[in-house]
C-alpha cells in the first residue's frame, strides 16, 4: 500500500472517530440543542392528540425552525407544567397568557397571533343578547370549575352552574340545564367539530366576546440559553408574519378566528 493511500485511510478514520464533524457545514456544526418546551391539553390550541400538537405548537415550531432551532415537546397537566418549568425541566411553555406575575420569571416574545376569545354559547334561536351583562341576571350560566373567568363576568355576579370541563358545560347547554355557557370560542368550535358534531347546529356563538387574550409561547427568564431562544423565536415569528406564513397556519388550524 502506498504511503499516500495510507495517509488517506488515516484521514478517513479520524473523521469517523470525530463523527465526521469536519464534513458538516458551519450551520450544522453550530446548531443549538433542541428547545425543551411543555404544553397542556387545551385543544385546539395545544394537544397531544392533534397533528403537530395543535395550532399553537405548530406556530412555535415553525418560528423556532426559521431561526435554526428545533424543539422537543412534552404535555403535562397545567399545574405540573408550570411546576416543572420553574424547576428548570423545561425551557419554555406553549400557550400562556401574560400577567405581571408571570413576567417576573418568563420572557414574553411577541404573541402567537392567536387570540383566546372568551364569551358565550347559547342554544340556536334563543334570542339572547350578551352585550349588557345586567340583562342576564336570573339566567343560569354554565362555567367550568377552577377556570379563571373574565373580570367583567365576575363583577356582574351572575348565577353560575359549574361543570367539570367545557364538554360537560356544552352538554348541559344542549340539555337545557343552563341558558348560556361561558367558554373560549376556539375550544367551543373544536368540541362542536369533534365530540358534538351531530348536535353542532343547535348551538351558536354570541357576539361580543367578554374578553380577548393573546396567547404566547414563553421562555425562562434570566438564563442565557433561554434568553437566546426567546430572541430567536421572536425573530422567527416576525419573519413568518412578514411572508404570510402565520396567516396561512391560522387559516389551516384556527378557522374560528
Amino acid at each position: 500500500m502506498s504511503s499516500s493511500r495510507r495517509d488517506g485511510l488515516r484521514q478517513i478514520a479520524a473523521l469517523a472517530l470525530t463523527g465526521g464533524a469536519a464534513l458538516l457545514p458551519p450551520a450544522a456544526r453550530s446548531a443549538p440543542p433542541p428547545a425543551r418546551l411543555v404544553a397542556t391539553e387545551f385543544p385546539p390550541y395545544t394537544s397531544a392528540t392533534l397533528p403537530g400538537g395543535g395550532i399553537a405548537c405548530a406556530i412555535t415550531r415553525a418560528a423556532l425552525e426559521r431561526s435554526g432551532w428545533t424543539m422537543s415537546l412534552a404535555f403535562r397537566p397545567w399545574a405540573r407544567a408550570l411546576s416543572e418549568f420553574r424547576q428548570g425541566l423545561h425551557d419554555g411553555v406553549i400557550g400562556t397568557w401574560h400577567s405581571a406575575e408571570r413576567a417576573a420569571t418568563m420572557s414574553f416574545p411577541r404573541d402567537l397571533g392567536l387570540i383566546n376569545r372568551i364569551g358565550f354559547m347559547a342554544r340556536a334561536g334563543s334570542g339572547l343578547k350578551v352585550d349588557d351583562l345586567s340583562q342576564l341576571a336570573g339566567l343560569r350560566i354554565g362555567t367550568v370549575l377552577g377556570y379563571a373567568n373574565p373580570e367583567r363576568f365576575e363583577r356582574a355576579r351572575l348565577m353560575v352552574d359549574p361543570a367539570v370541563d367545557d364538554l360537560a358545560n356544552l352538554r348541559k347547554l344542549l340539555a337545557g340545564r343552563v341558558e348560556l355557557a361561558l367558554i373560549d370560542k376556539g375550544v367551543a368550535f373544536h368540541l362542536l367539530d369533534t365530540e358534538l358534531r351531530e348536535q353542532a347546529a343547535r348551538l351558536v356563538w354570541l357576539e361580543p366576546a367578554l374578553s380577548e387574550v393573546p396567547l404566547y409561547t414563553v421562555f425562562a427568564k434570566g438564563r442565557r440559553e433561554t434568553e437566546r431562544m426567546a430572541a430567536a423565536f421572536d425573530t422567527g415569528l416576525a419573519q413568518l408574519q412578514s411572508v404570510g406564513r402565520i396567516a396561512e397556519l391560522l387559516r389551516q388550524g384556527a378557522r374560528w378566528q
